[in-house]
């Protein structure tokens, strides 16, 4: 089963975005996706109870299911888990992210806050112990063509040891799809033809 986390210690990349409609990409393929939500504002827990009250259903992504015990654990069944992490992910909450990991999606925005924050994120889950077990990659969130700030970012992730496997354009599509509990498989193609297109080599890599 495997476990995709998504991580970045800076705030506000487009964390819950990305982890959203990452298990939604999978929900789609037919996957029974667990996603998971360990941050403390819950963005992703919140999103997942709106998908849970569309008419008609959605492809189902579940929850934690929580025992007795007050263990947390995939619901029976599951295929593959999604993990949305919190801000300041590091210490003992990134050795527990990082025991479980299988693949793990750093997401950044084209500014120099995100990218200082990336760097030392990227060295420290390098070095972890099971830096060279888990498979890691960066996306590229809310770009936007032909900006300096773009090609700044462009020209910084060039630098890093790790591929980039998607660059998202800044579109409202998101904001929109997320303020319904939707994602971009739950709605006509050709309302998100472009958004799809940017998800091809991301779509195959968490596949």
């Amino acid at each position: 089963m495997p476990v995709i986390v998504v991580a970045n210690p800076k705030g506000g990349v487009g964390k819950s975005t990305l982890a959203t409609n990452v298990a939604g990409c999978l929900a789609a393929a037919g996957h029974a996706v667990m996603l998971g939500d360990v941050d403390r504002q819950q963005s992703s827990r919140q999103w997942l109870s709106q998908r849970q009250r569309v008419d008609p259903p959605l492809p189902h992504i579940a929850g934690w299911d929580v025992a007795a015990d007050e263990i947390v654990r995939p619901p029976k069944g599951t295929t593959h888990v999604v993990l949305d992490t919190p801000a300041g992910l590091h210490g003992k909450r990134l050795d527990a992210v990082m025991k479980i990991a299988d693949r793990l999606l750093i997401p950044l925005q084209p500014s120099l806050f995100d990218i200082q924050a990336t760097h030392a994120f990227v060295r420290d889950v390098r070095a972890h112990k099971r830096g060279h077990e888990v498979k890691m990659a960066l996306v590229g969130m809310r770009v936007r063509e032909h900006t300096r700030a773009n090609e700044q970012l462009h020209h910084y992730l060039s630098t890093l040891p790790l591929p980039v496997v998607a660059w998202l354009r800044d579109t409202q599509n998101y904001v929109q799809l997320a303020a319904r509990g939707l994602t971009l498989w739950d709605v006509a193609p050709s309302r998100v033809e472009r958004d799809l297109e940017q998800w091809g080599p991301l779509a195959a890599w968490v596949a």
